[in-house]
């Protein structure tokens, strides 16, 4: 199948391949000088202007094209500051920003197989998996405990990074291209099991939070990560206003901490 060519039949939507197609060429840096029109896009990829409409509305809708009235459309240019949003990027920001020491005991980093998790990521049940598994700590006391899983075709580099105090983003974005651009994030209130309560030093009635995230790249899934979070440390606030709505907000709950 030619580079062009779209999948007709099954599978996600013709404007959803084109948009997909788009942001690959788009981070390659191949739209930097300018980007195509609509009649050129739908010559090239066979399709209608609508289809390509649809496509370049949601290239615009997340910030990837920048459309003035009566100009073409042309690419965003880079934040100086990118930040993955939800509960735990908001948490361990809320670590350094109360000025503790934020850093990681590395349990885990290796290559294994998981059909549950392969599944999350839309993959074969025996397909190889980076694996990471890290005890958070803010200052010295432990704070979450982190699991990631990557495919491993495109994650392996990461085996030779020092997760202790670098962040997993940063490194698959310096060591593969791999910026993640969306996820879902889903959060419980769990009671820990024994083991876990004695790897993250709380008692008997202390609570934790289980979050689940499902992180992906320019539409395909990327990471499936597990944190649990001490209920002591962790508080989910929300914000609401006339303008702005209804705002879910993440803290940590780090007094107390040494």
């Amino acid at each position: 199948m030619g580079e062009a060519e779209l999948v007709r039949t099954g599978g996600q939507p013709l404007w959803r391949q084109l948009q997909q197609r788009l942001l690959v060429r788009i981070r390659a840096g191949e739209f930097d000088g300018a980007f195509p029109g609509e009649l050129a896009l739908a010559d090239e990829y066979s399709v209608s202007r609508q289809t390509v409409r649809q496509a370049l509305r949601e290239l615009r809708a997340d910030g990837t094209l920048i459309a003035e009235r009566g100009r073409q459309p042309r690419v965003a240019a880079a934040a100086e500051i990118q930040q993955p949003l939800g509960a735990l990027y908001s948490l361990f920001a809320a670590v350094e920003e109360a000025g503790l020491d934020q850093h990681s005991v590395v349990r885990r980093l290796d290559i294994r197989a998981d059909a549950v998790v392969a599944e999350r990521l839309s993959l074969e049940g025996s397909t190889p998996l980076l694996y990471l598994e890290r005890l958070r700590l803010a200052g010295n006391d432990p704070l979450a405990v982190d699991r990631v899983w990557l495919p491993a075709d495109l994650a392996r580099p990461l085996l030779d990074a020092d997760f202790q105090h670098t962040s997993l983003y940063g490194e698959l974005h310096r060591r593969t291209g791999v910026r993640l651009d969306h996820g879902e994030e889903q959060i419980r209130a769990v009671v820990p099991t024994l083991a876990e309560r004695t790897l993250l030093g709380c008692g008997e009635t202390v609570g934790a939070f289980s979050i689940g995230r499902l992180g992906t790249s320019a539409g395909k899934r990327i990471e499936w990560r597990h944190t649990l979070v001490r209920g002591d440390r962790f508080a989910l606030t929300a914000e609401f206003s006339g303008r702005t709505g209804y705002r879910l907000v993440t803290t940590g709950a780090l007094a107390g901490t040494r």
